[in-house]
């Protein structure tokens, strides 16, 4: 009952500190057959240790917890624990979380249920991760020198920005806006504008009234290497894959209690029904 409550207060804290700041952009879809994948599973733990595990903490997951997508702790000690943590330890991290609200404005959150915490029923956590990943890009307005689509002036920066090297961002956002008009009086017009961020993070920005359309927000990437970004890409989804994996490691055997229990209900109903029929039988 513990566990189940300090996950479920994880839970809602993430849920208010992701809240604010995020806007509703197009969501690519998280390839889903990573999911029950070991290698990708065991590619996204690696890839969570090296360039998450630095500021975000994992405090609800064990690493002996790993057996179950096919390391042992021979492994689990040798490849993914670089400090004086022993394998039955909680996957944390030494920085303080007073000093990180200080360096990044604030704690980066803990990433034990980061993927439920993102669940609406609007899109899945898996495909909002996926896509936030994969959505930094140059901006020199920025703190950071960095940007996202999906989170606009993100804290974090681009993780995978040596490995995916140099790209272009493209940002199209159409909604109404006050435009002058006679008399000094501002009216509403629909508005297109489109931002053009080089490599390096210039802004180019054109505006464009428009007298038909939909409010909306579109974005589009030209990397210098494709094949590079391609690799982060699959990176990315095998990390996505384990941090799915991490806000609930039992899924599996959950929905397989469930069918279970549900093939149970369906002949023990068949079962009573041919008894009551033949109980009643020579009374009817």
């Amino acid at each position: 009952m513990k566990k189940l409550l300090t996950r479920a207060l994880a839970l809602a804290l993430l849920m208010g500190s992701l809240g604010a700041g995020a806007q509703e952009v197009p969501l690519d879809r998280w390839p889903a057959e990573r999911a029950n994948d070991l290698a990708a599973l065991q590619s996204g733990a690696r890839t969570f240790v090296n360039y998450c595990l630095n500021c975000h903490g994992a405090n609800l997951m064990r690493w002996n917890r790993l057996r179950d997508i096919g390391l042992d702790d021979q492994e689990i000690k040798a490849k993914l624990i670089f400090g004086s943590q022993r394998v039955t330890d909680m996957m944390t991290v030494a920085m303080n979380p007073h000093d990180a609200k200080t360096w990044f404005g604030k704690a980066p959150p803990d990433l034990s249920v980061i993927v439920r915490a993102r669940n609406t029923v609007e899109h899945a956590g898996t495909d909002y991760l996926y896509t936030l990943l994969r959505g930094f890009y140059r901006d020199r307005s920025t703190q950071t020198g960095w940007n996202n689509v999906v989170y606009p002036n993100i804290s974090m920066p681009n993780i995978f920005w040596e490995r995916q090297g140099p790209r272009e961002a493209t940002l199209t956002r159409t909604e109404y806006q006050d435009v002058a008009a006679d008399k000094g009086k501002p009216r509403q017009r629909l508005v297109r504008t489109v931002s053009h961020f080089d490599a390096d993070g210039n802004v180019t920005t054109n505006r464009t009234e428009l007298d038909q359309g939909e409010p909306g927000f579109a974005y589009g990437f030209k990397p210098v290497d494709s094949a590079a970004a391609a690799a982060v890409d699959a990176q990315v989804a095998d990390l996505v894959a384990y941090l799915n994996w991490m806000s609930e490691p039992t899924a599996n055997t959950r929905r397989r209690i469930g069918v279970l229990a549900i093939a149970f209900l369906v002949v023990f109903i068949g079962v009573g029904y041919w008894l009551n029929s033949l109980f009643w039988r020579d009374i009817k």
